[in-house]
């Protein structure tokens, strides 16, 4: 036997969301960049839980249609604000997932929050799957966005 794993990196086209929030970065950055705290501006998500902490750990998203979604925390940077992660197993029909957070200072009180997808569905050339992806990003950031309106 040799060593394997049903963990693989997505071979996707990357669907990028970005918004500029009227808040400073580090404000932003609290709750963009808290791992367990998406529940905070994504309102199908009814509670997240976490196992461990840090680089490594593990998040389960509970959905209020009943989906799930596990993830693992790739790395973690506060400094440079940005954090990546890999879903590792789902309800959602998503074969693999890696994305990415990210919070940019642009001038004082205003930032720009950019999230990185690349997903490939269990069903390959399933149609609307991109299109779904992006528009669940964009609606979550916008709502980060209203936050700090």
């Amino acid at each position: 036997m040799k060593p394997d794993t049903l963990i693989r990196n997505p071979c996707a086209k990357p669907v990028v969301s970005s918004v500029v929030v009227a808040s400073d970065a580090a404000r932003v950055w609290a709750v963009v960049g808290d791992f367990a705290g998406f529940d905070r501006f994504i309102p199908a998500l009814s509670h997240i839980e976490i196992t461990g902490a840090g680089t490594g750990s593990l998040r389960k998203k509970f959905f209020h249609d009943g989906n799930l979604v596990v993830e693992q925390l790739n790395s973690r940077d506060e400094q440079a604000m940005q954090m990546t992660w890999t879903t590792i197993y789902n309800t959602l029909g998503v074969a693999r997932l890696w994305a990415a957070m990210r919070v940019e200072v642009l001038e004082e009180g205003c930032s720009r929050v950019t999230w990185t997808i690349i997903a490939e569905p269990i069903e390959l050339g399933m149609e609307g799957f991109e299109a779904f992806v992006q528009v669940f990003a964009d609606s979550a950031l916008e709502n980060v966005r209203q936050m700090f309106g």
